[in-house]
C-alpha cells in the first residue's frame, strides 16, 4: 500500500478536513478547534463523485468538494499539486489531518460461506456486515441449492471478497473441504482488477485449514484468521472484521480509479462509509453507556446499526431505498401497507405510478404535500422491513452443544433470541435524505415512531447533514473531536418519546402524566406533545425536566404493568411525545376511520395533512 503522511499527535490538531466519497456525491467538511478548546464544524462542501467515466479518478471529485470548502472558509487547503496540505503551515494554510471514507464504486460487495446457514453462515454475515460490506450471496451446505447452482452463482456475481467459515475448532472438516472444492470449480474472478486473485478469508475450523489451503492457496489470495465460532456458544467476529477491512484497502480500494492516489493524501487508512458510521455509533454507545439504534436510509439501500449491551451489529438491506430501490419497497411491503399510512385516498394504480416515476427519476423531490406524504409512507415501510431484517441477524447464541454427526449437523440451533429489546433502547439516530432533510423535524420523529415503535422512554435524534461517516473515521484517530462535533453539529435532538406497551380500546384511560406542575390523563390511541426545547436557543443543550408517568394496569412503561415511572427526560426540537397508540400500533381497518385517525396524529404533532 502507498505510504501515508505521518499522523500528527491529536493534542496538537487544530484543523481537520474529512471527505466521504459516496456513490453519487462527495462530501467534504472542515472542523476546527475554537478558542474555547472545543472542536466545531466550520463549513461543508460537496461535488459529484468522479469514480466513473469520463473522469475515472475519485480525486477529481474530492478536489472539487474541497475547493468549495476553501471558498466558503477563505482558507487555502490544497497545494499547487492539487493535494491537501498536511500538516497545516499556519492558521490560514493547510490542515493538520485529512481523512476520508468511501462507498463509491458500489462499496464492498462480499459473498459469505458457512457450513450451516443458521450458524456459521449467520456468524459470517454478522462479521461481514459489521465490517461495512454489502452481502450479495450466502452459501451454506444446507441452503437448498444444488452444487452446480452455487458454482454458477459464484461465477455470475464476481464478489470483491469471500469470507469462508464453518465448524467449531475440532469439528467438521469434510464440509469445509467440499466448500473449497466448490470454489475451485467456480474459479470466481474479482469484480475489480483484471488478472488479480480473488481475496478469500478463511475463518473456520483450524483443523480443516491445511486441506483447504492445499486446494485454494495457488488459486486465490487466501488469508487465515481465527475461527468465527471456535465453540458453539462463543462468537469471535473481530479478527475477521479486521481482515476484511485490511483486504478491502489492499485489494479493492487499490483497483478503484484514483484510490491509489487518494491513499497517499490521507493521514489514516480510508474507511468504508458503513464501517465508519458503525464506528461513531459504537463510540457514542460506549461513551454514554447506552443502547443505541441507528439507521441510514438511502436511495438504493438501508443500513441499520445497533449497540445493545455493548454488542454491535449492522445489517444492510440492499434492495430497500427511497429512489433506485423504491419499487422493491412496494413489492416487499405491498400496496396496502404503504396506503395504511396515507391520510387521504389514493388508488393502487396511482400509488404504483408515482413510485415508478420516482424510480426512473431518482433525483426528483416532492412538489405537493400529497407527494411528500407518499414518500414518507414508503419510508415507514422501508425502515420497518430493514429493521425486521436487522432483528433477525442481531441475535445471541444459545450455547446448545449437541453431538455433531451427519444426521443432526443441520438441525442444531446456533442462534438465540434477538438482542434488540425496544424497552431497553435509550436512543434512536436517524440519517438519510428522507429523515435528515424532512421539511419539519416532527415528520422525522413521527416516521421513526411509526416504523420502529419504540417502547418506554426513548430519545429521538437525526443527523443534521449526514456527516456521520467522516466523524466515524475521525473517531479512530481523534475521538474527542469526533464526539464534540457529533454532539454539537451533527446530532439534532428531536425529544423523548414515551410509549406504554399494551393494547386497549379507543378513548379508554391509558396513562396519567405529571409534567411541569400539571397532571393530565391521556386516553388510549392518542399522541400528546409537551414543549421542552433547548437552553440558550437551538445551539444550546437540550432542556431536561422530571416527568412522572403512571400507566393503568393494562400498560407498562418500563417498570411493569400499572407501575409508576419517575424519570428525567431530554427535550428537543419537537419536545416530549407521549404515544398511547399501543404496541404494536393497530390502525383501524375502516378506511374513513383510519384517515381521520392519521389526521388527528399529524395535527397532534403540529403537522399539516394533505388538505392543508
Amino acid at each position: 500500500m502507498s505510504e501515508q503522511p505521518a499522523l500528527k499527535d491529536p493534542a496538537q490538531v487544530k484543523s481537520i478536513l474529512a471527505t466521504d466519497c459516496g456513490s453519487t456525491t462527495t462530501k467534504a467538511i472542515l472542523i476546527e478547534q475554537q478558542p474555547d478548546g472545543q472542536y466545531r464544524l466550520v463549513v461543508r462542501g460537496e461535488a459529484p463523485t468522479t469514480v466513473e467515466a469520463p473522469f475515472d479518478d475519485v480525486t477529481v471529485g474530492v478536489v472539487n468538494a474541497v475547493r468549495e470548502v476553501e471558498e466558503l472558509s477563505g482558507k487555502t487547503i490544497l497545494g499547487e499539486d492539487g493535494r491537501p496540505i498536511t500538516p497545516a503551515r499556519d492558521a490560514r494554510t493547510g490542515v493538520d489531518l485529512y481523512l476520508s471514507t468511501s462507498s463509491a464504486g458500489g462499496g464492498l460487495q462480499m459473498t459469505v460461506a458457512g457450513v450451516v446457514k443458521a450458524m456459521s453462515a449467520e456468524s459470517a454475515q454478522r462479521a461481514a456486515l459489521g465490517a461495512g460490506a454489502i452481502i450479495i450471496d450466502v452459501i451454506a451446505v444446507d441452503d437448498g441449492r444444488k452444487e452446480y447452482q452455487r458454482v454458477e452463482r459464484l461465477r455470475q456475481l464476481r464478489p470483491d471478497m469471500i469470507l469462508m467459515s464453518g465448524g467449531t475448532d475440532g469439528g467438521t472438516v469434510s464440509h469445509l473441504v467440499e466448500m473449497a472444492e466448490m470454489l475451485v470449480a467456480a474459479d470466481p474472478k474479482p469484480r475489480l482488477g483484471i488478472g488479480l486473485k480473488l481475496p478469500v478469508i478463511y475463518a473456520g475450523n483450524r483443523d480443516a485449514y491445511p486441506q483447504v489451503a492445499a486446494l485454494l492457496e495457488d488459486r486465490v489470495a487466501l488469508k487465515r484468521v481465527e475461527n468465527l465460532r471456535p465453540t458453539m456458544d462463543r462468537e469471535n467476529l473481530l479478527p475477521a472484521r479486521e481482515a476484511i477491512h485490511e483486504l478491502f484497502l489492499e485489494h479493492v480500494m487499490q483497483q478503484a480509479p484514483g484510490y491509489n492516489k487518494l491513499t497517499t493524501w490521507t493521514s489514516a487508512d480510508i474507511m468504508s462509509t458503513p464501517n465508519a458510521v458503525g464506528r461513531i455509533m459504537e463510540e457514542i454507545a460506549r461513551q454514554r453507556n447506552i443502547n443505541v439504534l441507528g439507521v441510514d436510509i438511502g436511495g438504493a439501500t438501508t443500513d441499520v446499526f445497533s449497540v445493545f449491551n455493548g454488542i454491535f451489529n449492522r445489517t444492510v438491506s440492499a434492495n430497500l431505498g427511497m429512489s433506485y430501490s423504491i419499487c422493491n419497497v412496494l413489492t416487499e411491503a405491498g400496496v396496502e401497507n404503504i396506503q395504511r399510512w396515507l391520510p387521504f385516498r389514493v388508488t393502487d394504480a396511482e400509488l404504483r405510478n408515482q413510485l415508478r416515476n420516482k424510480m426512473i427519476r431518482p433525483t426528483t423531490i416532492p412538489q405537493r404535500m400529497q407527494d411528500l406524504l407518499i414518500e414518507q409512507a414508503v419510508s415507514r415501510e422501508a425502515l420497518r422491513l430493514a429493521f425486521e431484517h436487522h432483528k433477525s441477524l442481531a441475535r445471541g447464541l444459545t450455547g446448545t452443544t449437541l453431538e455433531k454427526n451427519i444426521g443432526n449437523i443441520f438441525d442444531q440451533k446456533g442462534t438465540g433470541q434477538t438482542l434488540v429489546n425496544m424497552m431497553h433502547l435509550h436512543m434512536i439516530v436517524g440519517s438519510g435524505g428522507v429523515l435528515s432533510h424532512a421539511p419539519r423535524r416532527a415528520q422525522s420523529a413521527l416516521m421513526m415512531m411509526d416504523a420502529y415503535q419504540p417502547e418506554g422512554f426513548t430519545l429521538l435524534t437525526v443527523d443534521s447533514i449526514f456527516m456521520m461517516p467522516q466523524l466515524g473515521v475521525l473517531s479512530v484517530v481523534h475521538p474527542v473531536a469526533a464526539t464534540q462535533v457529533f454532539e454539537r453539529d451533527c446530532l439534532i435532538y428531536l425529544g423523548t418519546c414515551i410509549a406504554p406497551v399494551g393494547a386497549g380500546r379507543e378513548g379508554e384511560p391509558c396513562v396519567a402524566v405529571q409534567f411541569c406542575g400539571k397532571t393530565e390523563n391521556i386516553p388510549y390511541g392518542t399522541l400528546r406533545v409537551y414543549p421542552l426545547g433547548f437552553r440558550n436557543g437551538q445551539d444550546g443543550e437540550p432542556e431536561e425536566a422530571e416527568i412522572v408517568v403512571t400507566p393503568t394496569k393494562s400498560f407498562d412503561v418500563g417498570a411493569g404493568r400499572g407501575k409508576e415511572v419517575r424519570r428525567v427526560v431530554q427535550g428537543g426540537v419537537v419536545g416530549i411525545i407521549v404515544d398511547t397508540r399501543g404496541r404494536p400500533i393497530q390502525l383501524p381497518p375502516d378506511e374513513r376511520v383510519r384517515i381521520a385517525r392519521l389526521k388527528e396524529w399529524l395535527h397532534a404533532m403540529g403537522l399539516p395533512d394533505a388538505d392543508q
